[in-house]
């Protein structure tokens, strides 16, 4: 499995402590760099990729180690440096050169390496010969492990994978080759939900290397095996290890997703929205936002909107988490569209017992974001799943409905009588001004199932209600 290897330093890495740090394999070892120099790469004189290096991160965000490499990991004070390293598994020789590198740097800078035994400043020889790896084309960097003409392959061994900036680009790479991405990574190992959210489905899988022998999906159990250059399933049949483990008992994932729009304005500052509920929710706003994780920035609406603004017409991806009092974490992206600027919002909030959850604040949250924040949409569900918001490889139950929201615009298009009568028990209750109002639609405590059927037959009458 690939090694990741990280320094945690509260000096910056300059450039001479870089070069320090690059030296780990002597200077017969080449370099080179992608185009923006965002990656440095340590290769064997034949060009056999070694060791990729990112350009370091200046991390902000109190608690974003301990999130994302466990309540050991010996973080500095924020801020501090973030430089990850990721070895080859093509050279056995590559992960201690890894280790060396990030040694130095905390040997110069000060900090400490993640994991804590793998650092140290020992010079590494590489081995000058050896079967290459395969050659990657030029949509796709040279990291992967495995490149076929129809998936790149990551091996990944850390107690939890984050959307790092290397793998967002990664996914971006393949998909314009048109090729699959799958994450290859033992049974231990947890996604973060941004990870999860950006790989998708398929061709994209997360593959789990079952230490009996075997292969399955780490999101639905199937038994896969690797074939003609990608991993397929082995017909339906589920993996035993998938359904086997269980979530903590009383751990909830609490997920509401909305969409606000905006009329284009010089003087829009995005975000509130975003801020709006995780107020309402957790009593307090973000913590951080960035464009992969960690997430590096302190919450600043100014400044998410200024990189939105920066990527326009482009959509912007963003990720935003809370404190670690309240675990909170959001994918955030705007686009431009014909109505104006649009904000799509999936938050979850992770709660250890079913009784913290805020279901009783959820009409007054939606009725903020009606009046005050240009809401087209909420749906909000309830699942048992993990409360740190992690994804484990093993069977979690799906979502549970528990209200829908729809804002006064589409409640205009569909026609006020017909959007407040559905076919249902219940009938919706009314936010907003009574010339534009919006309507909430209960659908239960996330505990029933047949909460997905009674949302369907909402959202078939509701389109049964719109112009064709």
């Amino acid at each position: 499995m690939t090694k990741d290897v990280i320094a945690l330093t509260p000096k910056m890495p300059d450039a001479g402590a870089l070069l320090a740090a690059l030296h780990a394999g002597g200077p017969e070892l080449g370099l080179t760099a992608t185009d923006d120099g965002a990656v440095l790469q340590l290769c064997t004189a034949d060009g056999r990729p070694l060791v990729s290096v990112e350009a370091p991160l200046l991390v902000h965000t109190p608690g974003e180690a301990e999130r994302l490499l466990g309540s050991h990991a010996g973080t500095p004070e924020p801020p501090y440096w973030w430089t990850e390293t990721r070895a080859s598994t093509a050279v056995p020789a590559a992960e201690s050169l890894a280790g060396s590198v990030c040694g130095r740097l905390t040997m110069l800078l000060g900090g400490t390496t993640w994991p804590p035994e793998a650092g140290h400043t020992a010079r590494v020889t590489a081995p000058g010969d050896g079967a290459r790896p395969p050659a990657a084309s030029g949509s796709v960097q040279p990291v992967v492990d495995v490149l076929t003409d129809s998936t790149a392959v990551v091996l990944a061994d850390r107690p939890v994978v984050p959307l790092t900036a290397w793998l967002s680009d990664l996914l971006r790479a393949t998909t314009r080759s048109d090729r699959a991405f799958h994450l290859v990574t033992p049974p231990h190992v947890r996604l973060t939900l941004p990870l999860r959210t950006a790989l998708g489905g398929t061709p994209n899988r997360w593959v789990i290397q079952d230490p009996a022998g075997g292969y399955h999906d780490g999101l639905s159990g199937v038994r896969l095996a690797w074939r003609d250059g990608t991993f397929a399933p082995l017909g339906t049949e589920v993996s035993d290890a998938f359904t086997s483990r269980v979530t903590p008992d009383g751990h909830r994932q609490f997920t509401v997703s909305f969409r606000t729009v905006h009329a284009p304005d010089p003087a829009l500052e995005l975000g509130g929205a975003v801020e709006a509920a995780w107020r309402h929710l957790t009593g307090a706003p973000p913590a951080g936002w960035g464009t992969a994780e960690p997430v590096n920035l302190p919450w600043s609406r100014r400044q998410l909107t200024d990189a939105a603004r920066d990527r326009a017409p482009a959509p912007t991806h963003l990720v935003v988490i809370g404190t670690s009092e309240r675990p909170a974490v959001a994918t955030h992206r705007v686009t431009r569209t014909t109505a104006g600027v649009a904000e799509d919002t999936t938050l979850t909030l992770g709660y250890t017992a079913p009784d913290e959850v805020p279901l009783d604040a959820l009409e007054a949250l939606a009725e903020k974001l009606v009046a005050e924040h240009g809401l087209t949409t909420m749906l909000t569900t309830l699942r048992r799943a993990r409360a740190d918001l992690t994804l484990p490889p093993h069977l979690e139950p799906p979502p549970l409905p528990v209200a829908f929201t729809l804002g006064a615009r589409d409640v205009r298009t569909i026609g006020l009588t017909h959007a407040r009568r559905p076919p249902l028990a219940f009938r919706p209750r009314q936010l907003g001004p009574a010339t534009a109002p919006a309507l909430h639609y209960p659908l239960g405590d996330g505990t029933d199932p047949a909460a997905w059927t009674s949302l369907q037959v909402l959202s078939d009458h509701l389109k049964a209600g719109s112009p064709a």
